[in-house]
């Protein structure tokens, strides 16, 4: 901070001006170094202080310099640890024509290096093709904390499980300070142009910084000769449960103004490009009672007028939902909640000028009233949009009583609509009619019911959340649960899978994952600004792997290649387990192995 003395300053005044500068100073050195600035896009902050101890590692035998070297995308590798890889300075990737694959690089040294770069050059063939370097990204991995999984669902407090640095996010800077003694991971990830010839290719890594000698790497990417259709065509079924009040706080700017939107654009596309299906609306207040850092801003406001007549104001849900399906995201508008969690709805009262908060139990005479009034207006403004056939009224994890309760008012106000529940409490099997259910993975189910759903045009999806041990999507989490839970949906016949919070960010999550209520990470898989994560490409890679095998399986039936198809199934069933095993993340890699193996045949569709 530059200091400028004026000549006319007194040396009284003097002496308190640069007493207040020398606060500055030193509030500007503190507090990044404890981790509490959040900056926004394209800015740095600095990550909390590393609690692990290690007390084996020896850096002052680490060789002067950068090290670098590819390494698996299945692991996590510690900031503080000395890595004990064996260094790789090549490595290769495999892709259909349309698919996003990734690679990992890790840096390591015992001196603080600046403005540390990953460039790509072109990819070429030996046979004179060029891929563009633009195809490929690095992103540096940011460390979040975390904790571990302990009792799952339930209070915590942050000194009750052990804390560590987890590598999870990926920050959009394109130089990182390299601390010294420390690992950086760094994140590739290449999108396969549609356009793009087959054949083997190979691009060139360097790796650059302040004072050091620049290294390469060497990258080959195979580009089979099979096309994988736009996110927008996957028939995988993901729904992400978006909280967009989150992203206005974090923002900081006014819920539902235009700064909002401008924000939840980057943050909302990489839900698109993961394939989402999914708008999450509210119909009253927040429906899961404040169970998250940010409660739940109504997307609809109900009055009631001095004459006793309700209105409805649609305009912030008609914003949101077409914001969405602006973006590609348009298959269904689950609203969320005819029963919310403490079963209460508010109104603003004309005649009083307040909002009045009201217990609705559901199958009371006051449930019915409100909510009665409420669907006969909502499917007309439905109808004038055009979204009735894709509209569902959603409840989450609720009990039979209640939900035969909602059932009953909904089919006899608004039998058009659908109906779309989670399920932890084996009652799906008394709603067969349900247009959207998901059933949590730790419940038995029935496979026939599965089909015969699917058969009747229904979707059905598995869902995970904090009770969840595997697969799952924690910030301690292996990197390759977030793929498995595609390779499960498909070996078990769902038709995807749901997870209960996209972006649903606790106070400082770029710093810290964990929650008061559930295991690190279980409210959010992506961060502020458009920030992708490890698990968000893992996930995607799995959802990438459920199209390409659905593809296959049509390709080998045309061909009547049923010792193919039964390796595959094969493959597929040795996934169909919803409980760790000691060779799982073997088991996938074999059966993402194999479906390139048959993908490399040329097949034609007849």
């Amino acid at each position: 901070m530059p200091i400028i003395i004026y000549k006319n300053t007194s040396g009284a005044k003097l002496r308190n001006l640069l007493a207040v500068l020398s606060l500055l100073s030193l509030i500007a050195t503190v507090l990044p170094a404890q981790g509490q600035l959040l900056k926004k896009q394209n800015g740095d902050f600095t990550e909390l202080a590393d609690p692990t101890a290690d007390t084996l590692s020896d850096w002052s035998k680490v060789p002067h310099g950068l090290h670098a070297s590819f390494v698996s995308i299945d692991r996590r590798y510690p900031k503080s640890v000395l890595p004990t890889v064996t260094k790789t300075s090549h490595t290769s990737v495999i892709g259909w024509k349309g698919e996003t694959v990734s690679a990992q690089i890790l840096l390591w040294t015992r001196e603080n290096i600046e403005d540390v770069q990953v460039d790509f050059g072109d990819f070429r063939s030996g046979k004179g093709g060029i891929i563009s370097q633009k195809v490929a990204r690095a992103r540096f991995v940011r460390y979040v904390m975390t904790d571990e999984f302990g009792k799952g669902c339930g209070k915590r407090s942050l000194d009750e499980y052990p804390a560590s640095l987890s590598p999870d996010m990926l920050d959009n800077l394109d130089r990182f300070q390299l601390e010294k003694n420390k690992a950086r991971p760094v994140w590739v990830t290449i999108e396969i142009p549609r356009s793009t010839a087959a054949g083997l290719y190979r691009s060139q890594v360097q790796i650059s910084g302040k004072k050091i000698k620049p290294m390469t790497l060497a990258l080959d990417l195979e580009v089979i000769d099979q096309t994988l259709p736009p996110p927008s065509e996957w028939g995988f079924h993901l729904d992400q449960w978006q909280h967009p009040s989150a992203i206005a706080r974090v923002a900081q700017v006014p819920v539902w103004s235009d700064e909002h939107f401008d924000a939840m654009t980057p943050v909302m596309q990489l839900l698109a490009d993961a394939g989402q299906k999914v708008i999450t609306t509210t119909l009253n207040k927040d429906p899961w009672n404040i169970q998250t850092f940010d409660p739940y801003e109504d997307m609809i406001k109900w009055t009631k007028g001095e004459d006793g007549k309700w209105t409805y104001d649609y305009t912030v849900f008609d914003r949101w939902v077409t914001f969405m399906m602006q973006l590609g995201i348009n298959k269904m508008i689950n609203c969320y909640s005819i029963i919310p969690w403490n079963n209460e709805i508010h109104y603003m009262d004309a005649s009083s000028g307040k909002l009045v908060n009201v217990k609705a139990d559901p199958g009371t005479a006051i449930f019915n009233e409100l909510w009665g009034n409420f669907f006969d207006d909502f499917k007309k403004h439905l109808t004038k949009k055009g979204w009735l056939s894709i509209t569902n009224i959603a409840m989450d994890e609720r009990d039979q009583k209640s939900m035969d309760a909602a059932f009953r008012l909904i089919d006899s106000i608004a039998p058009e609509l659908g109906m779309s529940f989670a399920d932890n409490k084996k009652t799906y099997q008394r709603y067969p009619k349900s247009k959207d259910i998901s059933i949590s993975s730790l419940k038995p189910f029935s496979h026939d019911d599965l089909v015969k759903r699917r058969a009747a045009g229904l979707n059905t999806t598995f869902y995970v959340y904090c009770a969840t041990p595997f697969p799952n999507q924690f910030t301690f989490s292996e990197p390759g649960e977030s793929t498995y839970l595609a390779w499960y949906a498909l070996a078990a016949d769902f038709d995807g899978f749901l997870r209960w919070a996209f972006n649903s960010w606790v106070e400082k999550p770029m710093e810290d994952s964990r929650f008061r209520t559930w295991p690190a990470g279980d409210t959010y898989i992506v961060y502020p600004d458009g920030r992708s994560s490890i698990r968000y490409e893992r996930m995607l890679e799995g959802i990438q792997d459920y199209e390409k095998v659905q593809l296959l399986k049509k390709m080998l039936s045309a061909r009547g290649d049923q010792t193919s198809l039964t390796k595959l199934a094969n493959a597929i069933q040795k996934l169909n387990n919803n409980q760790r095993t000691a060779t799982w993340n073997e088991d996938l890699n074999a059966a993402k192995d194999l479906v390139n193996q048959l993908s490399r045949q040329k097949i034609h569709n007849q």
